[in-house]
């Protein structure tokens, strides 16, 4: 049912605000602004600790811990959105789905790396298209593979305007790496809030149970 849902948002069409959707997701920051930052600096930190100590298992991290860890941070939106109480051990859910979204992370970028040797231009496409491909899994119910396919799906809609919307938070978060690391304790929570915040608003009667 929510797949025929799917096709029929895509057929009828969708648009967004960028400057709304980032807005709220500073707001979204704003109602646990503590917790959010503590996060943010647990997952730097221990990028941080694997790039100095053991380059060698980079890869583990970005593997294994880094796609779950992200995760977190879009089950503590739902909670938000949903006026429920927010605990720290709720950024910890992402481990609750790791297989499924280390498998997204693993064969979408394999899929977007493939694209960028190929001819670049379709590993830009994926990219962007593969936005939603987490969201999918864990709110949508999908398996890996549905899940990066309605993601690109429904993003292919409106592209250029998700490809906007990535380079400004591409931007935002330079910005933040600029500021000596600290900005990112902000803007890295309030990346994963707006894109949470986007795909609810697309997808709310279709995932609304």
């Amino acid at each position: 049912m929510s797949k025929e849902k799917l096709a029929d948002l895509r057929a009828q069409g969708y648009d967004f605000e960028i400057n709304n959707i980032l807005e709220r997701g500073f707001r979204m920051f704003l109602s646990q602004p503590l917790l959010s930052i503590a996060y943010a600096l647990l997952i730097i930190t221990v990028q941080f600790m694997f790039a100095l100590y053991l380059p060698d298992w980079t890869f583990l991290y970005a593997l294994l811990l880094a796609p779950p860890l992200f995760t977190g941070f879009y089950f503590v939106a739902n909670k938000i959105s949903q006026n429920q109480q927010v605990i720290y051990p709720d950024f910890f859910k992402g481990f609750s789905v790791a297989w499924v979204v280390i498998s997204i992370w693993l064969i979408g970028q394999l899929i977007t790396a493939l694209g960028v040797f190929a001819f670049v231009i379709p590993g830009i496409y994926l990219a962007v298209a593969y936005s939603f491909s987490v969201l999918m899994a864990i709110f949508g119910g999908f398996d890996f593979w549905t899940a990066l396919e309605e993601s690109r799906k429904l993003i292919t809609v409106r592209w250029w305007k998700f490809f906007l919307f990535s380079l400004v938070l591409l931007a935002m978060n330079a910005i933040g790496l600029l500021t000596l690391v600290v900005g990112l304790t902000v803007t890295l929570p309030v990346t994963f809030y707006a894109t949470y915040i986007l795909f609810e608003d697309l997808t709310r009667d279709i995932f609304a149970e």
